[in-house]
């Protein structure tokens, strides 16, 4: 039964474990009428609190979908339509209707860096549409030539991160004290190692420990791609700007079968399953510069909010109480200068 819906996740139910404990979620969308997420076509603002119920989730930080962007203005600046959008699903969850969690508390929203120093009439109209919340940007990268590996190209331009246009947009990111979220492939880590390098002032988190790609072509050589991801993750871990999101392992690409099951996977074996892959980017990364994140809605197609959070609070048992509220919810905030209060 792949891609399963709600009645699907509730086959497998669980009770949440440590319901006190303060967590920020730092990566999650929304988005309405979108044919191409199935099934989730629909995510809302009341469908992420049904999700997160349960826990003590305190703030989140919305992530850029290409959603509801403004088709009746200038291409570049169609993005603020999404900023917009969630600005007032954040300021619906101020309200205090939907409880005490404040939802989109932070915004990402998105801008073409390929337009280098132009980039930041784009960045100054993504604040005027959220003056108090939005953060930064990310702009996806991911490419790859395997037919398996779904990613819908934005710019399908190669190797973008090292042309001096995209190099001169992320100093202007920086020098606006905005944020920067990298979602790309294994192979492409080392482009983002030399921005990182290039613009060491750039506040920047690699989003979803680094995709590792085990479907496809890579399916056959699992072993060599998870050494050439090793590799290009030590590497970039010695950027002292760079942060990692540990998350994103319910997407089909990371190989595992868990969208496949008849009934959806527990959290005691999700956070095995994981834990080979969260002991290399902490030990890399340390507990200060990791986040636990829930990707929702997309890694709900392999397991259930509650689940997965179990399983990260099982999963972590073993380090100490600042390491864990580092992971689950302070680093988020300061990254994303986030106001609880």
């Amino acid at each position: 039964m792949p891609y399963g819906g709600n009645d699907w996740l509730d086959l497998n139910q669980e009770e949440t474990i440590e319901p006190e404990l303060p967590i920020c979620d730092p990566h999650h969308h929304f988005w309405d009428l979108r044919s191409e997420r199935t099934p989730y076509g629909r995510y809302l603002l009341h469908e992420l609190v049904d999700d997160f119920a349960g826990h003590n989730i305190t703030s989140t930080v919305f992530i850029e979908a290409r959603a509801m962007y403004n088709i009746d203005i200038e291409e570049s600046y169609q993005s603020v339509g999404e900023v917009e959008f969630v600005q007032g699903l954040s300021a619906a969850s101020a309200s205090g209707i939907y409880g005490k969690s404040r939802a989109a508390a932070a915004i990402i929203g998105h801008a073409n860096l390929n337009l280098g120093p132009d980039v930041e009439s784009v960045l100054e109209a993504l604040l005027t549409a959220s003056p108090n919340r939005f953060r930064g940007i990310r702009h996806i990268v991911a490419k790859d030539d395997d037919p398996e590996v779904v990613m819908r190209q934005i710019y399908d331009l190669k190797e973008q991160m090292t042309t001096k246009n995209f190099i001169e947009g992320a100093k202007v990111l920086a020098k606006m004290g905005l944020t920067f979220d990298s979602w790309m492939y294994f192979h492409q880590l080392p482009e983002l190692l030399n921005l990182a390098k290039q613009v060491p002032d750039l506040n920047i988190v690699l989003d979803h420990v680094g995709g590792l790609l085990q479907v496809g072509k890579y399916s056959n050589i699992k072993e060599e791609v998870k050494e050439i991801w090793k590799k290009n993750i030590s590497d970039l871990s010695e950027c002292p700007n760079v942060k990692i999101k540990l998350g994103g392992l319910g997407m089909p690409i990371f190989g595992y079968d868990w969208h496949t099951r008849d009934i959806p996977i527990s959290s005691d074996e999700l956070a095995s399953d994981m834990a080979p892959i969260l002991d290399f980017c902490i030990e890399k990364f340390t507990p200060q510069r990791g986040m636990f994140e829930s990707n929702f809605p997309v890694d709900k197609v392999s397991f259930s909010y509650n689940n997965l959070y179990n399983a990260f609070k099982k999963y972590s048992k073993e380090f100490t109480k600042s390491e864990r509220a580092a992971m689950f919810h302070d680093n988020a905030v300061e990254f994303y200068n986030i106001n609880e209060k």
